[in-house]
């Protein structure tokens, strides 16, 4: 299983093949989330296409799930309805493809903490998640944050799942974690047992800017205390766009020993 991966450019795949094969990464497709493309099976079969003249094996990529607006723990059901719809034709198209997993976001309002809310968030998305992962046993989901204020909801999640299924696990947005007021490490000690799969990329501490790694504010000697620190062994998304961006990125990771290019394998 490769550890670290790339979003591939759509129309020049040929020199996302030519970074992959330098780091010896996998892709994350990020073609399929938007509603217009989830709503025009012939462009999906068109992009689906595209990538398989270049990958006659998706089995170690992993594909973004829709997340605009998808609210599958809504009290409105006509909300509710088609958010789950949403979901369910990403995992379609992830099933076509036969990648290992779906990464999907919490979908709460950030900061809202009434317990009610809180309750049914956990509850409708438990209910959901652990039946969606019966249907679809070829793919893992993993939950990601997203504009979550604390790692505690998530986790709660994580653990009642894993009770369920082993088809469920959590995508550590570690970009996402540092705009928080809640510290880096209560992130990874919280999800750690539960965090499969990560993204990151750079940002100012203040807005969530997909820089390369390495020309923002965050952090990184400490991010690879806390990987050392908390055994992660997760694989890691380099989550920024374009070829200059991603080997920005990847040539900084190397040079400083960054996870996962760090180690005897990468040297």
């Amino acid at each position: 299983m490769k550890q670290i991966y790339l979003i591939p450019e759509y129309g020049n795949m040929e020199r996302s093949l030519e970074l992959a094969a330098e780091y010896g990464c996998a892709f994350e497709y990020n073609d399929f989330f938007l509603p217009g493309i989830l709503d025009a099976p012939k462009e999906q079969e068109k992009i689906i296409q595209y990538y398989a003249k270049y990958r006659t094996d998706f089995s170690e990529d992993t594909l973004h799930g829709a997340f605009l607006d998808v609210t599958v723990h809504s009290s409105d059901p006509l909300i509710r309805q088609v958010s789950e719809l949403r979901v369910h034709q990403t995992m379609e198209i992830a099933k076509r493809m036969g990648v290992r997993g779906v990464i999907f976001h919490t979908g709460r309002l950030a900061g809202f903490r009434v317990a009610h809310y809180l309750k049914q968030w956990l509850e409708m998305n438990l209910a959901f998640f652990a039946k969606l992962a019966e249907e679809y046993p070829g793919q893992q989901i993993f939950m990601e944050n997203m504009f979550d204020e604390a790692p505690d909801v998530l986790a709660e999640l994580a653990q009642q799942m894993a009770e369920r299924t082993a088809g469920f696990g959590i995508c550590l947005d570690y970009a996402h974690a540092a705009l928080t007021g809640c510290a880096q490490e209560e992130w990874i000690r919280a999800l750690a047992p539960w965090t499969r799969h990560m993204h990151i990329n750079d940002n100012d501490l203040e807005n969530d800017l997909h820089r390369p790694v390495g020309t923002g504010r965050i952090d990184w000697r400490h991010y690879q205390e806390l990987m050392d620190a908390y055994d992660i062994t997760a694989t890691v998304l380099v989550e920024v766009s374009g070829y200059e961006a991603q080997k920005k990125s990847l040539e900084f990771m190397r040079r400083n020993g960054i996870y996962p290019l760090c180690g005897k394998e990468h040297e």
